[in-house]
């Protein structure tokens, strides 16, 4: 295992309301120094579910994202807000953005979104023995949902609707999680 740059100094070069940019002088253990820069991360972390009811459907939201001018269908995510553990979390933003809660919630993979740049680290949460139920949520308007056969995934995949990379990695680990732990179809 190679030996981790020493930081020599952080800082925060710029700052927004949702991102922090720091910079940091590291040394590598060959001597050699250099300036990186990141997007630092929240603090506690992000959640990423997969709800899949009794018939084997994924339950998908359609939101409005900033990034690219366009609504997208995905799955259900949001923020780890302090003093909340992965799985509250992930039970609370599905209740907030699709309407359902969950009996079940199994951790499946912490993932990052770009470690290279990034300090974000997002859990990935299978949710399973759904239930109706809502909260408050914080998006500007309510989300429409949709469920779509686990077991029709790559044709989800081939079409436009689902393109941001947290939804297809994660639901790409939760089909081979429940292929693996259920047996095939």
């Amino acid at each position: 295992m190679p030996t981790l740059p020493r930081i020599l100094k952080r800082r925060i070069i710029a700052r927004s309301r949702l991102f922090r940019i720091e910079q940091l002088d590291l040394r590598f253990a060959n001597g050699v120094e250099r300036v990186y820069e990141r997007l630092g991360g929240s603090g506690y972390g992000a959640v990423v579910i997969v709800p899949v009811n009794g018939d084997g459907e994924v339950l998908l939201v359609r939101e409005y994202a900033a990034g690219t001018n366009r609504y997208h269908w995905g799955l259900p995510k949001g923020a780890v807000d302090p003093g909340e553990n992965v799985r509250v979390a992930a039970n609370r933003e599905l209740k907030e953005e699709a309407g359902h809660g969950a009996r079940r919630l199994t951790v499946l993979k912490r993932i990052y979104l770009n470690p290279f740049y990034m300090e974000r680290e997002l859990d990935i949460v299978l949710a399973e023995d759904l239930y109706p139920e809502s909260l408050p949520g914080d998006e500007p308007e309510p989300l429409a949902a949709r469920h779509w056969p686990l077991a029709d995934l790559g044709q989800l995949l081939a079409g436009e609707e689902v393109c941001d990379a947290l939804s297809i990695s994660a639901l790409c680990l939760a089909r081979q999680h429940l292929a693996t732990r259920d047996g095939p179809a």
